[in-house]
């Protein structure tokens, strides 16, 4: 069982991934098709409560790490010049999505932003916005955790109400 848990923590950490995913492979026993990356995954049929609270708790951890990396280290990396085009590319994109709902709602924003549960938002996005925003480590500590404690819950239900669906 460690070795599954090991596994739903990363996934937890992968931009791709986080908890879209994480939550549906640790609750279901079958095979799950179209997973980004691998295609398909073997699912861990593991209790709820342990696959909540491993991926929230993942999850909320890597946006506080993801926060730093982006206040602290991220400019080392863009000394590489395809690193810093790609990085561009992803702040404008993120800063589209987010700005709006982060400016006009604050903190609320920046959780509402981080809950949705779709490509682009998320703990790492959020810290990127949070970031380029000056939100603060212990303002966007709070808002990741709110986000990432409601996500959970949207793609648990999702993933609950698909077992009866799929027969899993």
């Amino acid at each position: 069982m460690f070795e599954k848990i090991l596994i739903l923590i990363i996934l937890s950490w992968v931009p791709v991934f986080e908890l879209r995913w994480s939550i549906p492979i640790g609750l279901f026993s079958g095979v799950i098709e179209g997973v980004p990356l691998v295609g398909s995954m073997q699912g861990f049929a593991l209790p709820l409560e342990i696959v909540f609270l491993v991926c929230v708790g993942a999850n909320i951890i890597l946006g506080f790490l993801a926060y730093f990396f982006f206040d602290k280290i991220i400019f080392i990396f863009l000394k590489v010049p395809i690193l810093k085009k790609f990085y561009d590319k992803i702040v404008v994109r993120a800063q589209k999505k987010a700005y709006p709902l982060v400016e006009k709602y604050g903190l609320i924003g920046m959780s509402i932003f981080i809950a949705i549960p779709l490509p682009g938002s998320g703990s790492w996005t959020g810290a990127l916005v949070g970031n380029l925003l000056n939100f603060g480590y212990k303002r966007f500590f709070i808002a990741n955790a709110i986000g990432i404690i409601i996500a959970g819950l949207i793609v648990t239900v999702i993933s609950t109400g698909a077992f009866s669906l799929f027969g899993f």
